[in-house]
């Protein structure tokens, strides 16, 4: 099972799990889907028949965008309301589409990233065994 599992950390190859999972596809084969709707994780990979129950961060990675990435986007709608005080179609098209992009867009990016993480962390457990240096 370990020697199995080597190959899939070749750096430039198919096999690199982050790269694999930024496209949306399976962190393990590269080829079946990681998601099905926006941001919702599958059960598991149609190629390769990979359980997908590792990978799902939940509502992690939204906590941390709402609570990080959105507090510029807000800062610029109420500077911008403070200071200069626009119109409201101003603020619709200045500040809906920045707290856009600092929340929704990289949200999918984000629990794709953690989930080939996740694989990682798992493949690397079971090749490389336990913290003390015994096998598993």
């Amino acid at each position: 099972m370990a020697q199995d599992l080597r190959h899939e950390f070749v750096r430039g190859g198919a096999h690199v799990p982050a790269f694999n999972a930024l496209r949306g596809r399976c962190p393990r084969c590269g080829e079946g889907p990681l998601f099905e709707g926006f941001s919702q994780i599958r059960p598991h990979c149609d190629a390769c028949h990979l359980d997908y129950g590792f990978a799902e961060p939940h509502e992690g990675p939204a906590v941390a965008l709402i609570c990080l990435a959105c507090v510029p986007g807000v800062a610029f709608g109420v500077g911008l309301e403070t200071f200069i005080q626009p119109p409201l179609w101003l603020h619709l098209i200045t500040s809906l589409p920045l707290l856009f992009l600092t929340t929704i867009a990289p949200l999918r990016p984000l629990k794709a990233y953690l989930a080939a993480r996740r694989y990682r962390e798992k493949c690397l457990k079971m090749t490389f065994g336990k913290a003390d240096g015994t096998r598993p």
